[in-house]
């Protein structure tokens, strides 16, 4: 497979990567807390913008892709900020396979 040429003057946006911690509260439910894990550096790129139905109610949606350098702790349970703005991976991969940078597809949960 060909190398990709990505320019890495071009991962200018500071993103947090987030982790869910799973808890119980005192009523015995589940409650999810999200911690920030690191920083890194990125291109936010949106691919799509639309309405997602769950039921019989429209969500909007918009998704992007996000470039990165390469990490590989980072998991699809995980999310990126970006102030108020957050990101839900979808999917991960190696563009070009040489271990060098990884594309996520990720939903932005419009609120």
């Amino acid at each position: 497979m060909p190398t990709l040429f990505i320019d890495p003057g071009r991962l200018s946006q500071e993103l947090s990567l987030e982790e869910p911690r799973y808890d119980m509260d005192d009523a015995g439910s589940l409650v999810v807390a999200w911690t920030e894990i690191g920083t890194l550096w990125a291109q936010v790129e949106p691919i799509d913008a639309g309405v997602r139905w769950l039921g019989e109610q429209a969500l909007p949606e918009a998704t992007h892709r996000i470039t990165l350098r390469m990490r590989r702790d980072i998991t699809s349970a995980m999310r990126l900020r970006k102030g108020n703005r957050i990101f839900q991976i979808l999917t991960l991969h190696d563009p070009d396979e040489s271990g060098r940078y990884l594309v996520c597809r990720v939903r932005e949960e419009v609120q």
